[in-house]
């Protein structure tokens, strides 16, 4: 896969990579002749006293050593430049391949998980990409040029190479082999300690309401443990390496330099021809000690082209119709869920059983039901972020599956039951409901929402700050941000999924009032468990355990819907005790 990833993905930097690889040879061919001509300034010039051809050798030493510093240099921008963008256009097709992810793909993979392969694993794979530029290209005729030129010296030290090069080979091979199953679990951990400090810092106030630091303290502290334990054991293989790879290349110096003697004492080579084997022994061992740098980078990097690769080739449950058909512009606003059924992938039962409802423009339709009955769910249907298992969900008169998301989403003004905020201004977010609104119009939509007065208070009005979700103003703030946004859009179908919850009853009671204006021609559609919130719909729909369990306006379900009336009279004995 590390392979394959590489090779798609480098093909639009092809001739970046060609002008390292020529650079590379330009500096690795001059480095091979430099102990050549040092060996020729020793014998020719030193040992016969000749000044001029030290001189004249010496001036190309300096011609050469310049070749191949330009060489180094500019194999090192290209390579970097390479590098950079590789990981850019990798974390862009990530960030992309997510966004079209629907919630289904989202919880398989889980949030942390898909932060650490969108930053640690592609900056692996981005070190890697550099790492082989820098010595990919070199290591290798380093490696051979440097075997030639060492026999070209002084054949009858080869031997030494034959020993030396293939023990080195066999070490690395070793330590490498050991520390792959490592890197493979430490990226498991990375998600898994990812995935603690992430729900430790969501859930910070839950934590200290319960006064659970201790036991949270510990819980981390055994995640992190883990990636201490795994990162540890592949820290000694590779503290292993060094030490190693210095062995076998201080044995084989001595070894040179133990035998040459003895040949420069026979008269059999001469001492530059000898001091020349040596840098040549160095550069060849060199190479390899790069080549090592590469291939320890090789095991964690193709753990994480595989985590990598296993995203990007995720494709997303809700698929784009191969032919999308326009909205009926007479049936804007309608909303249709014909047998609807919804299951979750190995679930036991349907979240959703058979549910047909019908909603109009004009009109409010509820949906109320116990903890745990499917309404979010519901709702998640009709903008198409899951796919119903059986049955049809139609807008406008079309079948979600025809149409284009962006033609889709165009009709629809979803506020969460989680109100989120992004990080910017109140401006900022209520324009991500619609971009071109003037001011005029956030205020008018901050008006409907019973959200100017306190940005109103605000230094800094509609330029205020929102910090990352919205955590500087209170919940029901930020609910009431959050319907401002949707009201901002105009769509022709509003859905509003338990978004009351977090306000008083005089303030739901002031924003409903104001939104009955606002959607005379837009079909609403509410789910909420607070009784006084959906009262005064003109259709409810009674959710239980999946299934429509009744259906009606508010006093025909109190006459003939047993399940409605249990959650009445339970809201109303908890009103009559707080009285």
């Amino acid at each position: 896969m590390l392979i394959t990833l590489l090779r798609e993905r480098l093909v639009p930097y092809r001739r970046w990579i060609g002008a390292v690889v020529v650079l590379q040879l330009a500096s690795v061919l001059a480095m091979l002749y430099l102990p050549s001509l040092n060996a020729r300034i020793i014998d020719e010039g030193i040992a016969r006293g000749e000044t001029g051809t030290i001189w004249r050798l010496g001036a190309i030493m300096l011609g050469v050593s310049v070749l191949q510093v330009v060489g180094s240099v500019g194999a090192a921008w290209f390579g970097s430049r390479t590098a950079m963008a590789f990981g850019r256009d990798l974390r862009r097709d990530l960030f992309a391949r997510v966004g079209s992810f629907s919630m289904r793909e989202l919880q398989q993979f889980g949030a942390p998980s898909l932060i650490t392969r969108g930053t640690n694993d592609v900056q692996q794979l981005q070190m890697l990409v550099l790492m082989t530029c820098l010595i990919a290209a070199s290591a290798p005729i380093m490696m051979v040029g440097g075997v030639v030129m060492a026999l070209r010296e002084d054949a009858g030290l080869g031997w030494v190479l034959a020993v030396v090069v293939p023990a080195l080979f066999l070490a690395v091979g070793f330590v490498i082999s050991r520390m792959v199953p490592s890197f493979r679990l430490m990226q498991a951990r990375i998600d898994e300690v990812n995935r603690v400090l992430r729900e430790q810092i969501t859930g910070l106030r839950v934590v200290r309401a319960f006064v659970r630091e201790p036991y949270e303290a510990q819980r981390f502290g055994r995640a992190n443990d883990d990636l201490t334990d795994v990162a540890t054991r592949a820290g000694r293989w590779l503290a292993t390496m060094f030490p190693l790879v210095m062995l076998v290349v201080n044995v084989a110096s001595v070894a040179v330099i133990w035998f040459g003697a003895h040949r420069v004492d026979e008269g059999l080579t001469g001492v530059g021809a000898l001091t020349a084997f040596l840098s040549y022994l160095m550069q060849i061992l060199m190479s390899v000690m790069m080549a090592t740098f590469m291939l320890m980078q090789v095991p964690r990097s193709a753990v994480c082209a595989d985590r990598v690769a296993e995203v990007l080739d995720t494709r997303s449950s809700v698929v784009p119709p191969a032919q999308p058909r326009p909205l009926d512009p007479a049936r804007r606003g309608h909303v249709d869920l014909d047998h609807v059924v919804f299951s979750y992938p190995g679930a036991e039962q349907p979240v959703l059983d058979d549910v047909t409802l019908a909603a109009r423009p004009g009109r409010t339709l509820a949906v109320v039901g116990s903890t745990g009955a499917g309404k979010t769910t519901l709702v998640n249907l009709v903008p198409r972020l899951f796919d119903a298992t059986g049955g049809e969900v139609r807008v406008g008169g079309v079948p979600v599956g025809d149409l284009e998301a962006e033609t889709l989403w165009s009709q629809v003004g979803l506020v969460p039951q989680r109100a989120y905020l992004f990080t910017g201004t109140v401006a900022s977010n209520l324009r991500h409901g619609r971009p071109d609104a003037t001011d005029a119009e956030l205020w008018e939509a901050l008006e409907v929402a019973q959200a100017r007065d306190f940005v109103e208070a605000l230094p800094e009005g509609l330029e205020a700050p929102v910090s990352q979700g919205g955590t500087n103003f209170s919940g029901g703030q930020r609910q009431r941000l959050a319907i401002a946004r949707a009201v901002v859009r105009r769509p022709a179908v509003y859905l509003f999924d338990d978004c009351f919850s977090a306000l008083d009853v005089a303030t739901d009671a002031r924003l409903r009032a104001a939104l009955r204006p606002v959607t005379t021609d837009a079909t609403v559609i509410t789910v909420a468990q607070r009784v006084t919130t959906i009262r005064d719909a003109d259709e409810i729909v009674v959710l239980d355990d999946g299934r429509v369990v009744g259906h009606g306006t508010h006093e025909t379900l109190l006459e003939g819907c047993e399940t409605y009336q249990q959650i009445v009279a339970s809201q109303l004995t908890a009103e009559e005790v707080s009285a």
